[in-house]
């Protein structure tokens, strides 16, 4: 290149080689945006340039940065009911729930507009303005000596309400969950109500009463609950849902807090979820005789179905865990999906289910498939596409163990009948269907004999005449009728039960019972009288039979089964 007045040769310097390219810079940028332009026309969405356009920082802060940088989009708008959104790639498949995340949490009309790569990192720069928040931390460290501290002082519940009044706003909370771990507690209730907040622990399935609280503390010790569990402090009028991690000496108890705002203020239930709670074994369950013998047969087959049914609290997943620690060996693969996970169970690969992007029980099932395994432990089997899947699983190889809301065994299979499941495939898959109930155990330390009334006696008696021969549990009702209760001590807390153990009824499949499945048409009537010609003890006469034994108390047995 020459210089046009002297002929010479034109040297580029190089502050107009930079220069040039800063200038093709612009223009290359100039051609992207008229590009995203006409894919926006062509799309039928609005277009915007980002770069300079004044985003407010409560605005960008709509979406996590993590998620924006994840989903490539960008909230540039918020006002009036209307939301904005900046998005790069309208394929991107998390786009969809953003959006329908923003509008059920925010009920404004969110609209896409499509922005070039450049023009979102331009935007994308407003996150650095942002205030930095130091993270609270959601881990709360209870020592063996604070607990042991906090048991001292209170050396029986109905002392709880009394220390409660003088305690710190930070030691109320600690109080409140060092007292429930020392009373065994599997929830604690705190209900704002009119004249006083009032906490009730679940003791061995059971609501109780143990304190009440100044309305005037209550909204400070809901700020210290939420901050722990990283809720929010602002919202109280809709429900919340978090987590604290509490770590003892020798144990991590996770804590699910659930917030629901009422008549009289923010009501908090809290349950408390051990690790040590999968210790239980399968021997400890509390079967008895043939249906142990049963169970144990059914969940040691290569393949096929066991259900469990029963109602929430029944204690259908202590069941399912202690099956899965019996059949974990290194030789074996196990995978789970639940919703959510309670226990992490060691060697076992635990999956959760996410609502929210679509990973169903269905859809996570069919991944499972995918993993190779042996074992597939299902939550519970809520739909038709649930159930075709889970008994394709146990007809190709698989043992697959799951829960169903039945109220007894007898009703398992006419439930799935009426999902749609075929019975051809349901008749082979389905190996074994066991219902439970848990009924609370006599307290050892202050247990004694008690009467019983003549109407319940008479009960007992009717019960007794219809265990089946075949169970192998036939009992003579006693000429002298010997039952025991718990008189009430401090280490029942004076309720005179301590700990809990299962009722249950066990139906196997065998081929007659096959055939009646693959008529099509069951009731629960014709599958009650097979299971009884099979000799399946109901969960009644299992519990009477342990009231017999002195395990438990015949009024707690006739509170729970029928």
């Amino acid at each position: 290149m020459t210089d046009p007045a002297s002929g010479a040769p034109h040297v580029a310097t190089p502050e107009i080689e930079t220069a040039f390219q800063n200038n093709m810079e612009r223009i290359a940028l100039i051609e992207r945006e008229r590009q995203t332009e006409q894919q926006a026309a062509a799309a039928g969405l609005g277009y915007i340039n980002l770069v300079g356009f004044p985003i407010g920082p409560e605005t960008i802060s709509l979406i996590p940065r993590d998620v924006a940088m994840a989903a490539k989009t960008v909230c540039f708008l918020k006002a009036g009911g209307q939301i904005r959104l900046g998005v790069v790639d309208l394929t991107n498949p998390e786009i969809q729930t953003l959006v329908e995340t923003i509008t059920r949490e925010t009920r404004a009309h969110v609209e896409i507009y499509l922005v070039s790569e450049h023009s979102f990192r331009s935007a994308v720069k407003m996150y650095d303005r942002l205030p930095k928040i130091i993270p609270q931390a959601d881990e709360l460290h209870l020592t063996a000596e604070e607990l042991e501290r906090f048991r001292a002082e209170i050396h029986d519940l109905r002392e709880l309400d009394g220390r409660l009044q003088q305690a710190t706003i930070t030691d109320t909370f600690i109080l409140l969950l060092a007292a429930a771990l020392a009373a065994n507690a599997s929830d604690i209730h705190i209900e704002a109500e009119s004249d006083a907040v009032r906490v009730r622990y679940r003791l061995d399935g059971v609501l109780t009463p143990v304190a009440s609280l100044p309305t005037e503390r209550w909204p400070r010790i809901v700020a210290r609950i939420k901050l722990l569990a990283h809720l929010k402090l602002n919202i109280t009028t809709a429900p919340q849902d978090g987590r604290i991690s509490i770590f003892m000496t020798n144990d991590k108890i996770d804590v699910r807090v659930s917030t629901l705002p009422t008549a009289y203020g923010e009501s908090i239930v809290l349950r408390l979820l051990r690790s040590t709670a999968t210790a239980i074994t399968f021997n400890d369950l509390g079967l008895r005789g043939r249906a142990h013998e049963k169970l144990e047969a059914a969940i040691r087959e290569p393949n096929g179905m066991v259900v469990i049914t029963g109602p929430t609290g029944s204690g259908k997943t202590t069941t399912l865990y202690a099956a899965m620690r019996q059949l974990n060996s290194p030789d074996t693969k196990i995978i789970t999906l639940e919703d959510p996970i309670e226990y992490k169970l060691e060697g076992i690969n635990q999956s959760q289910v996410d609502w929210a992007k679509g990973y169903t029980f269905a859809a996570g099932l069919r991944s499972i498939l995918r993993q190779d395994p042996d074992i597939i432990m299902v939550g519970e089997i809520r739909d038709l596409e649930t159930a075709e899947t889970s008994i394709q699983a146990a007809l190709t190889g698989h043992l697959v163990l799951s829960t169903i809301h039945t109220n007894d065994a007898a009703g398992a299979v006419p439930r799935f009948l009426s999902m749609g499941t075929k019975p051809y495939l349901l008749a082979p898959a389905l190996n074994a269907v066991v219902a439970q109930r848990l009924v609370r155990r006599i307290c050892p330390d202050c247990v004694a004999p008690t009467t019983v009334d003549p109407d319940t006696v008479a009960r007992i008696a009717a019960v007794l005449k219809t265990i089946p021969s075949a169970s192998g549990e036939q009992r003579p009702m006693p000429e002298q009728l010997s039952m025991m209760r718990g008189a009430g001590c401090s280490a029942c807390h004076g309720t005179g039960y301590r700990g809990r153990i299962g009722v249950y009824e066990i139906l196997v499949v065998d081929e007659e019972a096959e055939k009646l499945i693959l008529t099509g048409s069951v009731s629960e009537y014709q599958v009650r009288t097979l299971a009884e010609h099979q000799g399946m003890l109901t969960m009644v006469q299992d519990g009477v039979l342990k009231a017999l034994d002195g395990l438990t108390t015949i009024d707690e047995v006739f509170r729970v089964a029928k």
